[in-house]
Order: C-alpha cells, then sequence, then structure tokens
C-alpha cells in the first residue's frame, strides 16, 4: 500500500468501479447492443475494449469495425434506457466505499464525482447507493462537459466545484482512461486496482491500492468505525 499523502482540499470520486459496482452490468448491456449491430461480442471483450470510455466515446470503434454508417442514431440512447432499467433493479457498492466516502466527508474534506456515465445514470447510481445528498451540486457526467474522460475537463470542473485546487487534490480511478483524465487536470491519482491491472495505472501515473477500506489511511483519515 503507498504512503499517505499530504491532507487533499478535495477527494473526486470516479463512480462505476470505485463507488458502484456496477461495471459488469455495463459490460453486459455494451455486449448486446453491439451484438445486434452485428459485431458479436461478450462481456469481456466489451471490458477490455471499452473500459472507461463513455457511451459516445465507443461509437467511432463501433464504426471503425463495422462502417460509418452502421451505427443508429439513437444507439446511446438505447444503451442509456437499458442502463436505467437496469440500476432500478440494484446498484450493490463497492465494498468498503460508503464507509471511506462517510470518513472523509466527516473529516470536512469536500468531495465530488466524476463519471463518463450520462447525467441520468450518474444521478440513479448516486441515488441509489444513498450518496444524492453528499454529492449534490458537485456531480459531472459526459453531459456535463465539453470533452469526457481522458480528457481533464471533468475533473477541473469537479476541482473548482469543490473550490480546490486541482494539483491539490486526489483523484480516485479503477480505469486507464479515468487516471489519465486525473494526471492530465494535475491532480494526484490513487488507482484502485481491486480488479484491473495496477502495472496499467501505474503506467499512467495512478497509484495504486487494492481495497477501498484503505482509502481514509492513504489520505492520512482514519475510517469511521
Amino acid at each position: 500500500m503507498s504512503p499517505p499523502i499530504a491532507r487533499p482540499q478535495a477527494v473526486l470520486f470516479d463512480c462505476d468501479g470505485v463507488l458502484a459496482d456496477s461495471e459488469a452490468m455495463h459490460n453486459q448491456v455494451v455486449a448486446q447492443a453491439i451484438t445486434e449491430l452485428g459485431w458479436e461480442m461478450d462481456a469481456a471483450e466489451a471490458e477490455r475494449r471499452f473500459i472507461g470510455l463513455s457511451w459516445r466515446g465507443i461509437v467511432p470503434l463501433i464504426e471503425a469495425r463495422l462502417g460509418p454508417d452502421s451505427v443508429p442514431g439513437d444507439f446511446v440512447e438505447g444503451i442509456v434506457r437499458r442502463v436505467l432499467l437496469s440500476l432500478e433493479q440494484e446498484v450493490p457498492a463497492i465494498p468498503g466505499a460508503l464507509a471511506a466516502v462517510q470518513a472523509i466527508v466527516a473529516a470536512g474534506i469536500p468531495v465530488a464525482v466524476a463519471s463518463n456515465s450520462s447525467r441520468a445514470e450518474l444521478a440513479t447510481k448516486l441515488r441509489r447507493l444513498g450518496l444524492a445528498a453528499t454529492f449534490r451540486g458537485r456531480t459531472f457526467s459526459y453531459d456535463d462537459v465539453a470533452q469526457p474522460k481522458p480528457a481533464p475537463d471533468m475533473y477541473r470542473a469537479a476541482a473548482a466545484a469543490c473550490g480546490a485546487d486541482p494539483h491539490r487534490c486526489v483523484v480516485v480511478e479503477d480505469s486507464v482512461t479515468g487516471s489519465r483524465a486525473g494526471r492530465a487536470a494535475g491532480c494526484r491519482v490513487l488507482g484502485f486496482a481491486h480488479s484491473g491491472d495496477p502495472a496499467a495505472l501505474r503506467a499512467v501515473g495512478a497509484e495504486p491500492f487494492f481495497d477501498m477500506a484503505d482509502l481514509p489511511g492513504l489520505l492520512g483519515l482514519e475510517l469511521a468505525a
């Protein structure tokens, strides 16, 4: 585990794979939608090819494979509808994530969330996790910025919403794409490598850790009992 870092001005969270344990569902939805277009794919391949990308960000990759007119104009909206239906059934939390957020908030450190999902999806996830009030006014989706991750826009906006200098913020990410966004924004990035490749996260400047219960300690805080 990395040593504790200086107390940050704000902690900026990704959502999927960091707060919400929703990536398996996302991968299944994407795989099914792309298979229906004629590119047969399972959830494992969807994760490998598209992890960390926004829904809009995967469209050029599909068109590169299937052709420029292969993706219907309502493709992204259709995926969002499917995901929202699944989210209304269940949004499990990443083990230890809710307690970690509680400890950070209790210590008086502002928090924000920045996700490459749509505004509607992010709002639903936070509501189902019981975090809507915690992040109110400091939630950012790909609908809220000019460019999604790996561009730095989202994390710069999240830092500004917390009244913080990005260079004194910590980003908590689990993907290479999101880690690149955090580093491009000037933030220190802790890479949650619970199911990914710590070497890949380290290669883009993130500091890997493996248990969300360790996060408060990495920030120099005590985990709430």
